[in-house]
């Protein structure tokens, strides 16, 4: 990994972090999560209450791109590309920092791993061109280069682990995770193509490489290939490719082996995505970087997705979607204006998020 030269971060919201005496409380569903704006505790009614359908969130450029529902503490947990940190969002939309880890300059993907009491979060320095810093953390030598995953303490968000990914030359982007049964992690890396296991231990290695899910590179820019991934408990993942929309089932026992599912439909631009109980499979799309639509598609496989179906696709309110959220009280589509970030090379910022009910 390059060695992080940090610049100074801005703060996300006034108050102190989450890391403080609160979080050594025994773990509820109503458990504190730190303390927020003045002094304000992260634990309140608003836990149990049903969420409102759409959550229009602060936050001084925090610009997220990864979001996942903490059943422990019936809140979202949401990431920053600009900030590196992990946040907690309830209903009144306040991010309040549950992790400031130095070492991360952007933070991306987060899984929570309620029976390990584990949080998994992806990190980079996001590549986006020549000349573009997209974190306050970002330096020409870390960008494209600096990407891992990083592993806390649901809890309290003690540090476990930091697991470097970016070591091999070339460009690369920790993006989207997904986790088995066994506590196995699997990271895509959307500049080279390739998907990395994580064991419960530490240990990584190559879980697959083909050059069927490697975008390549286009005028010294890569493009964004693998993205979002999702495990389904019949004993494969299911990764998208961010430019062309194909969609790969890939058997944990055999990876080699994959292949490509029968669309009704691509989806170019899609990002983050969730599996639902029912079998649905929603991927949120964006056009940051691809000529799809920014909004929401729903699919259904009736043959084990071998081929799939289009439920339905709707547009996003909301600039360049990113991911999508399962929770009790309806799904959630995370937005945070990534258009104007990305776009801007990092020149420009937008404040706040909103968390869309679909």
């Amino acid at each position: 990994m390059p060695n992080v030269q940090r610049r100074p971060r801005r703060t996300v919201v006034p108050g102190v972090l989450a890391l403080t005496a609160a979080l050594m409380l025994p773990t509820t569903a109503t458990a504190q999560a730190g303390t927020g704006p003045a002094g304000t505790s992260a634990s309140s009614a608003e836990e149990t209450a049903p969420l409102p359908a759409l959550i229009e969130g602060s936050g001084a450029a925090i610009h997220p791109e990864g979001v996942a529902w903490d059943p422990t503490r019936s809140a979202f947990l949401i990431g920053s590309i600009r900030y590196g940190t992990v946040s907690v969002v309830r209903a009144d939309g306040v991010p309040r920092t549950l992790i400031d880890d130095p070492e991360l300059i952007a933070t991306g993907a987060i899984r929570v791993d309620v029976a390990r009491n584990r949080l998994l979060v992806t990190y980079d320095d996001v590549y986006a061109g020549p000349g573009a810093l997209l974190s306050v953390g970002s330096t020409a030598e870390t960008a494209g280069r600096h990407a891992g995953l990083a592993i806390y303490d649901l809890r309290t968000g003690r540090l476990q682990k930091r697991i470097d990914l970016g070591e091999a030359p070339g460009w690369h982007l920790a993006n989207d995770i997904a986790l088995d049964p066994a506590g196995n992690a699997y990271v895509t890396d959307s500049f080279s193509g390739h998907i990395f296991k994580v064991t419960p231990s530490g240990a990584k290695s190559t879980f697959l490489y083909a050059p069927a899910l490697d975008a390549g590179i286009t005028d010294n820019l890569p493009n964004v290939g693998l993205n979002g991934i999702v495990y389904h408990p019949d004993g494969y993942l299911l990764a998208v490719r961010y430019d062309t929309g194909a969609i790969f089932r890939i058997p944990l026992d055999h990876p080699d082996r994959f292949s490509e599912v029968t669309l009704q439909d691509h989806v170019p631009g899609a990002d983050g995505m969730a599996l639902t109980a029912d079998g649905t499979l929603y991927a949120a799309t964006n056009t940051i970087r691809s000529n799809g639509i920014d909004g929401l598609f729903r699919l259904r496989s009736a043959d084990g997705w071998k081929t799939a179906y289009t439920v339905s696709k709707e547009a996003s309110p909301e600039a360049a979607p990113t991911t999508v959220a399962v929770t009790p009280y309806g799904d959630y589509v995370l937005s945070s204006n990534l258009n104007v970030l990305f776009g801007s090379g990092g020149t420009q910022t937008r404040d706040g998020l909103v968390l869309r009910r679909y």
